[in-house]
């Protein structure tokens, strides 16, 4: 199955935290990453008031579910970037969000995929159009890259 990960960090040295993940998502079992977006630099979402980020996205080619994916993405925020959930859409070293699961819609109370907020973000969509511009949204039937053309959104993303 193909997982479409998101991942995104504004504390410390941002670009070697995207590295890191990266390949700690990389070491995954039963799993490999066959693409990697470049990295962009983007502007906060939200209300809180705080430093930009640096943001990719990459593919998982993986044996997993996608609630054990999740699990392992969790402990990775966790354990590798000490991250605690003090401050919702708060600073972060990294944050790992599950985009895609192939064609998958799974809407649990802890696990909505595909992401519910994919279509309204151009720091996730551009970099995933980068990497799967014909990829199809499951729940919009649109692809990514019709997805990024569509958006009206003031964020700033700039490719590194």
């Amino acid at each position: 199955m193909d997982a479409y990960i998101a991942l995104g960090s504004n504390l410390g040295d941002r670009e070697l935290n995207l590295l890191r993940g990266v390949a700690e998502v990389g070491r995954l079992p039963e799993s490999r990453v066959t693409a990697l977006s470049s990295f962009y630099e983007t502007s906060p979402v939200g209300t809180v008031v705080q430093d930009a980020f640096y943001n990719a996205v990459l593919c998982l080619s993986t044996r997993l579910d996608a609630r054990t994916l999740l699990t392992h993405l969790l402990r990775i925020e966790h354990e590798t970037f000490k991250r605690v959930r003090t401050v919702l859409q708060g600073p972060r070293r990294m944050d790992l969000d599950l985009l895609l699961y192939g064609s998958d819609t799974i809407n649990d109370v802890d696990l909505v995929v595909p992401h519910p907020r994919l279509p309204e973000r151009r720091f996730v969509l551009q970099p995933l159009c980068e990497i799967a511009p014909d990829l199809l949204h499951p729940l919009t039937g649109s692809s990514i890259c019709e997805l990024l053309a569509s958006l009206k959104s003031d964020e700033i993303v700039i490719k590194l």
